[in-house]
């Protein structure tokens, strides 16, 4: 059957095959809530997409750095070499990398001129949420923001890994255990507000804080959801395939249901 491509997901809300293209999906997410938040800032805010790259050895963290430039230094051209020091010695052999860095960006609303970071607004990829190095790095960051008296707000969106390691501190009522989830930690409120999304569910309106007396702003999450879909011509998405992940046996039932009535499987 041919698909329809209308420029819209057949999913009411989060589309769950998104995931499996989360690289990009993640990227423009984060510039399109950047965008959103903009216009809403008071005059001496400025929203910022900021960047850590991570490098791995065999699963193993070596270093993390900010990158502002990279500048590479070429090595001397085997042409430039003259025979007696190509015969001299055994010359190396250039390797590229078994993985490129891990490359996490966030966005940080902060005070124009450099001043001190209000908002983080961090977009969680499944990296994050895996067992391993990149779940203790997230959280450590985690626990700098909210030493630092920042707003935190956390947009989870994917179903790999686990979602209790981002809510560890907090008593999740079972009701409120869903698939997807928003929370956002105000500076100084001992609080978490809890945002419980399932996968039939449109996505919310977010509540931004930034700072003490000032209104906060918000994010249409479920419109910049779209935006990506709509820019990203996800609608060429093959639903015939299985999800991944897997969805559970009633949430696969119920999709398996929308798209044939949608005309997408």
């Amino acid at each position: 059957m041919a698909q329809q491509r209308s420029g819209k997901s057949p999913f009411p809300g989060m589309d769950p095959y998104l995931e499996q293209r989360w690289r990009d999906v993640h990227a423009s997410l984060i510039a399109y809530t950047r965008d959103a938040l903009q216009p809403q800032l008071p005059d001496d805010l400025v929203a910022r997409i900021e960047e850590n790259v991570h490098l791995d050895v065999e699963g193993a963290a070596v270093g993390q750095r900010n990158p502002d430039v990279y500048v590479v230094e070429s090595p001397v051209p085997w042409e430039s070499r003259s025979v007696a020091e190509t015969s001299a010695s055994i010359q190396p052999v250039l390797l590229e990398p078994d993985t490129d860095p891990l490359v996490e960006r966030h966005i940080e609303i902060i005070e124009a001129g450099g001043g001190r970071v209000i908002t983080a607004i961090e977009i969680l990829s499944p990296w994050n949420k895996l067992d391993g190095s990149g779940t203790e790095r997230y959280l450590h960051k985690r626990e700098q923001y909210l030493a630092s008296r920042t707003n935190l707000v956390e947009v989870d969106l994917v179903r790999a890994g686990k979602w209790w390691t981002m809510v560890s501190f907090y008593r999740v009522p079972e009701e409120h255990r869903t698939i997807y989830r928003v929370t956002v930690k105000r500076a100084a409120v001992g609080k978490l507000e809890l945002y419980p999304i399932t996968l039939r569910d449109r996505l919310p309106h977010i509540a931004v804080p930034l700072r003490k007396g000032e209104a906060d702003v918000t994010l249409d999450l479920q419109a910049l959801v779209e935006q990506v879909y709509r820019n990203g011509r996800y609608d060429r998405t093959d639903y015939s395939k299985p999800c991944e992940p897997p969805l559970d046996a009633d949430e696969r039932l119920w999709a398996d249901e929308l798209l044939k009535a949608a005309a997408r499987r």
